[in-house]
């Protein structure tokens, strides 16, 4: 079977994947070589081993996308089939704790510049590590859009909100190049700090962080835009998701609009 290593010089130099990509790739080898290796028994085993170490389905099908890709690279004729996962809702925040978040008023800079990131992925539904990496000089204040690097290293542009655009010139000052949330050395924002501080504001308003705390305002985002009229092609577009299967998850978030729908559609409700 061929080195692992070529693959991912390959992948880095003539796929031009992110270092995040590299690492996810690596993350996969050393998970397969804990317990078997990329022989087809060999990925069963790890499969097995992975399961009865407590490792949930959606955490093994994340990897197996990428154990997949090198197999594919290869030349290997097997490939593992995605283990069946429960369909679980996406976390997203309700009305009165987002007001709380919008609503905040920042006076450190610290604060000023999470508030910031916060209302930016809030309003465009973009990631983390998208915000972290925006630069101010692609911020198109008069069209009201962002220029993004998503996944793959695929430019997108995001449109967000008059509101959005008042935040943003503020934060960025008399800047014209940069960083737009960069720390106070000129870096970019560290994903982990960013979840911190953002668990420290929702404590500090009064309620704790739904689980996967800052992405679940891209969730919150995408119901949003759903149940106002959106339609999933263009919440594709917006998310910068590479199919319309994820986008499509986020249909089945509005089990109370359905109730509320039924209420006014019931027969039986009608004939009362």
């Amino acid at each position: 079977m061929k080195p692992f290593e070529q693959f991912l010089k390959e992948r880095k130099y003539l796929k031009n994947v992110s270092a995040r990509t590299v690492e996810f790739y690596e993350d996969c080898r050393k998970a397969v070589e804990k317990f078997g290796d990329f022989s087809e028994d060999g990925l069963k085993q790890w499969v097995i081993a992975s399961r009865e170490s407590g490792l949930s389905a959606r955490s093994i099908n994340t990897r197996i996308t990428g154990i997949n890709a090198y197999l594919r690279w290869a030349g290997e004729p097997h490939k593992l089939s995605p283990l069946k996962e429960p369909q679980k809702v996406l976390p997203t925040y309700p009305a009165e704790h987002l007001k709380k978040l919008v609503t905040f008023k920042a006076k450190k800079k610290g604060e000023r510049r999470l508030h910031a990131v916060v209302l930016t992925i809030h309003d465009t539904g973009i990631r983390i590590e998208e915000a972290a990496t925006a630069r101010v000089e692609n911020v198109d204040f008069e069209n009201m859009l962002l220029r993004v690097h998503g996944k793959g290293d695929k430019e997108r542009l995001v449109p967000f909100s008059i509101q959005l655009r008042k935040i943003l010139w503020t934060w960025k000052g008399e800047r014209e190049f940069g960083l737009l949330f960069d720390t106070r050395n000129g870096n970019p924002l560290q994903r982990r700090n960013v979840l911190r501080d953002f668990k420290v504001l929702c404590r500090q308003l009064g309620f704790e962080a739904v689980p996967r705390s800052v992405h679940a305002l891209r969730h919150t985002f995408a119901v949003n835009y759903l149940r106002n009229g959106g339609s999933v092609f263009h919440l594709q577009k917006a998310l910068g998701h590479s199919s319309l299967e994820m986008s499509r998850r986020y249909a089945n978030l509005l089990a109370e609009d359905l109730q509320q729908m039924q209420q006014r559609v019931s027969l039986l409700n009608r004939m009362r």
